[in-house]
C-alpha cells in the first residue's frame, strides 16, 4: 500500500528524531516517496545530510531560502505530497498546528496542505498528560489530524509513562491503514463484525422499566472505528440518544431477550464486540400500571436474562474467531474481569472501573485494561473514541495473524 505513496516527513526537536532514519529506510524499502523538513530543534538530534541521503532528495529546512522558494516553494512542498508525517510531532509543533502559527518551514507547509496529516507525538509524559497537550490532541483530532501513539515506556529523560513515539514498525502500519482506507480497503475489509451497544430497558409494568446509566459512546465508537478499517459491521444498540454510526448497519432493541435475538440473526461474523451493559435480570412486568396501594409495597419477582456474552462465545464450529467483551466494576476490576474471561470462554475481556465518581458511565472518557490470556495491558484514561481506534487497530493485527 505504500508503493509510489509522496510522504512530507517532518522532523521535529525530539530526541526521538534519531529515529527518522530508520523510518526513511523502512518507508523506500516498501516503495515510499519521501521528502524531509528538518526544524532547527530537529537538526540538534540529526543532520540535514543523513536525512538527505536516505531519502534520495534535498532535506529542506528554511522558509526563507530564495533558490528553494524559486524552485520549489513552500505551498508546492506540501501539496505534492499525498500525506503529510510529523514523526517525532513535539509539544510546541502540535500547539502551533492548534494556533496555526507558521515561523518555520514546516509550519507554514502544515498550515498551507490541504493533504492529510498524520502526527506521532513525543515528550515527557508530564508533558504529554498535561491538560494543555490533551486538549490541542483533542482538537487536532476533530480536525481529522491523524494520530499514532504515543506507547508507554522508559523515556529518554530517565521517566517512564506515556510519551516515548509509536515505533517505527506502528506508524507504517498506522500509514498501511490510512491508505488502504482511502483506497476503500482496509485490514478488516471482507471480515463480519458484530457489536452491541448502550443499556437495555427491563419492562416492570407498560410505564416502568429498571436500566442502568450506559450511555452508548462506547460501544457505538467501537462500531465505527471497526467499519473504517473495512469491516462490515451490524451494531445492535440498546436505548440510547448516540446518533447511528455512519457506514453501519443499526439493529435498534430495548430488552436483553430482544438484544440476544438481534445478534443470534446477525451470526455468523469473525468478530464480536460485547459493550453493552446488559441488565442481567429482567423483572416479572404487569400488563397494566402498578398503582401505588396503601396497604404494602410491591413485591417484584425477577427472572435471569440470557447471557449474550457466553451465548456468543461458546466453542463450535459457527463460534466468532475472536469475542471480545467488558467488564464493567465497582471493586476488584482485574480480577472480576480475569474470572469472567475464563468462565464465559472470552478471547479477551476489556475492564473499566463504573464506580461512583469515576465518570465512565455517560462521560467521555474511559480508563481500560485489556485481558488476554497473556496478560493484563492497563491503557491510559483515554478519550472513548481513541478506546475504540486503539481496540480497531489490535482487532486489525489479530486478524493479520490469526486470519
Amino acid at each position: 500500500m505504500l508503493e509510489n505513496r509522496r510522504i512530507l516527513l517532518i522532523v521535529s526537536g525530539g530526541i526521538a528524531a534519531v529515529k527518522a532514519p530508520d523510518l526513511i529506510r523502512r518507508l523506500r524499502e516498501r516503495g515510499a516517496h519521501v521528502r524531509c523538513i528538518l526544524t532547527k530543534g530537529g537538526a540538534h538530534f540529526v543532520t540535514p545530510l543523513t536525512l538527505a541521503a536516505l531519502s534520495g532528495d534535498k532535506c529542506y529546512q528554511e522558509l526563507f531560502d530564495l533558490k528553494d522558494e524559486a524552485e520549489m516553494g513552500h505551498i508546492r512542498l506540501s501539496r505534492e505530497a499525498d500525506i503529510i508525517l510529523v514523526a517525532p510531532a513535539t509539544a510546541d509543533i502540535m500547539a502551533k498546528m492548534v494556533t496555526g502559527q507558521a515561523d518555520d518551514l514546516a509550519t507554514t507547509a502544515l498550515l498551507a496542505t490541504d493533504k492529510p496529516v498524520m502526527i506521532a507525538p513525543s515528550m515527557n509524559v508530564m508533558m504529554w498528560t498535561h491538560p494543555a497537550t490533551q486538549s490541542n490532541l483533542q482538537i487536532l483530532k476533530d480536525r481529522a489530524v491523524k494520530v499514532v501513539g504515543p506507547s508507554a515506556g522508559d523515556l529518554a529523560c530517565g521517566e517512564v509513562g506515556n510519551g516515548r513515539m509509536a515505533e517505527v514498525s506502528e506508524i507504517i502500519a498506522a500509514l498501511t491503514r490510512f491508505f488502504q482506507k482511502s483506497d476503500g480497503q482496509g485490514p478488516l475489509t471482507g471480515l463480519r463484525a458484530l457489536v452491541t451497544s448502550g443499556p437495555t430497558h427491563e419492562p416492570i409494568d407498560p410505564v416502568r422499566y429498571i436500566a442502568n446509566r450506559s450511555s452508548g459512546k462506547q460501544g457505538h465508537a467501537v462500531a465505527a472505528a471497526l467499519a473504517e478499517l473495512g469491516a462490515q459491521v451490524t451494531l445492535v444498540a440498546g436505548p440510547t440518544a448516540e446518533p447511528d454510526p455512519d457506514g453501519v448497519k443499526v439493529t435498534h432493541v430495548e430488552t436483553a431477550k430482544q438484544m440476544m435475538k438481534a445478534c443470534t440473526e446477525a451470526l455468523p461474523a469473525e468478530i464480536v464486540v460485547c459493550a453493552a451493559a446488559v441488565a442481567d435480570w429482567s423483572p416479572q412486568n404487569a400488563d397494566q400500571k402498578i398503582k401505588k396501594g396503601a396497604d404494602k409495597t410491591p413485591e417484584l419477582k425477577f427472572a435471569e436474562n440470557p447471557d449474550i456474552l457466553a451465548t456468543l462465545a461458546q466453542a463450535g464450529p459457527t463460534r466468532p474467531k475472536l469475542v471480545i467483551g467488558f467488564a464493567a466494576e465497582t471493586e476488584n476490576l482485574i480480577e472480576a474481569a480475569k474470572t469472567k474471561r475464563a468462565k464465559k470462554n472470552v478471547d479477551w475481556i476489556l475492564a473499566n472501573d463504573v464506580s461512583p465518581g469515576s465518570g465512565t458511565f455517560g462521560g467521555d472518557s474511559n480508563t481500560v485494561h485489556l485481558v488476554t490470556a497473556e496478560g493484563v495491558e492497563s491503557w491510559p484514561t483515554l478519550r472513548k473514541r481513541a478506546v475504540a481506534e486503539r481496540l480497531a487497530e489490535r482487532i486489525a493485527t489479530f486478524v493479520e495473524r490469526n486470519l
